[in-house]
C-alpha cells in the first residue's frame, strides 16, 4: 500500500497530499487510486470491519500531485459540493511554465471544449457548441532562465484548465506531455501542483486552509527561494 501523507483529519474531513501519477478514483485501467488507498487506510487505522464511506469532493489529473480534500460523511460531502458550486471552495496551484510572461499578474479567460473520446480539452471561440468559460488568475513568483514559477487561482473547475490555458498563450507547463508535446518528452514529470485549498469546515463553519509543497526536485528546485 502506498503511504499517503495526511495533512488534516477529523470525523468529517480527510485532507491529504496526493502523490503524482496516482488516480484520484478508479477507472478502466484498474490502477491504484486515491479513494481505494484512503479507504483501506481508514479501515486499518480505526479497525473498521465494515465498508468505509469516503466522498470524492474534487479531482486532480493523474500526473498532478498536491492537496486533496475528501469527505468522511455524506453530509460533509454535500456541504463541500455546495461550496464548489458557489465558488467558495478555493483551489490554488503552483506550476513551472516554459518562457517568461509579459505581465507579472493577469487573468486568463478562455472557452474550453472537451473531446470525450480523446480526453483532450481545447480552447475555442465562445460561440462553439459546448464551450465553457474558464477563468484563472496567475502571479509570477520567480523566473530562472527560460522558465517561470506561477501561482494560479482557479475561478472555474474545468478539466485540464490550467494546462490548456497556459498552453494556449504559448507557455505550456513543464513536463506536460499532452498540451506541451513540442516542449516536453515522456521522461519529464509535469510541474503542476495543488498547493492550497481554502474551504469552510462542513460542521465547524470556519474557514480552513490546507497547504502542500512539491518535493525539491527539478524543476521545482530551481525556485527553492520562491516556493
Amino acid at each position: 500500500m502506498k503511504r499517503i501523507p495526511i495533512i488534516y483529519e477529523d470525523n468529517h474531513l480527510l485532507v491529504v497530499t496526493k502523490p503524482p501519477n496516482v488516480l484520484s478514483q478508479g477507472d478502466h485501467t484498474g490502477d491504484t487510486d486515491m479513494l481505494t488507498l484512503l479507504k483501506q487506510g481508514i479501515k486499518v487505522r480505526y479497525n473498521k470491519p465494515a465498508n468505509v464511506y469516503l466522498g470524492l469532493v474534487h479531482r486532480l489529473d493523474r500526473p498532478v500531485g498536491g492537496v486533496m480534500v475528501f469527505a468522511k460523511t455524506s453530509k460533509s460531502a454535500s456541504r463541500l459540493a455546495n461550496q464548489m458550486r458557489s465558488r467558495e471552495f478555493v483551489k490554488i496551484y503552483m506550476a513551472v511554465i516554459h518562457g517568461r510572461l509579459l505581465k507579472k499578474e493577469d487573468t486568463l479567460i478562455h472557452y474550453l471544449v472537451k473531446d470525450t473520446k480523446t480526453n483532450v480539452v481545447s480552447a475555442v471561440r465562445k460561440e462553439i457548441k459546448g464551450a465553457k468559460k474558464s477563468i484563472i488568475d496567475y502571479q509570477v513568483m520567480g523566473t530562472v532562465k527560460d522558465f517561470s514559477l506561477v501561482k494560479v487561482n482557479l475561478h472555474t473547475g474545468r478539466p485540464h484548465q490550467v494546462r490548456v490555458q497556459f498552453s494556449t498563450i504559448g507557455h505550456p507547463i513543464y513536463g506536460d506531455q499532452r498540451y506541451g508535446v513540442k516542449y516536453n518528452n515522456r521522461k519529464k514529470q509535469i510541474a503542476l501542483w495543488s498547493h492550497e485549498i481554502i474551504c469552510e469546515h462542513p460542521t465547524l463553519k470556519k474557514k480552513m486552509s490546507f497547504v502542500s509543497f512539491p518535493e525539491k526536485q527539478y524543476p521545482w528546485s530551481s525556485f527553492m527561494f520562491s516556493i
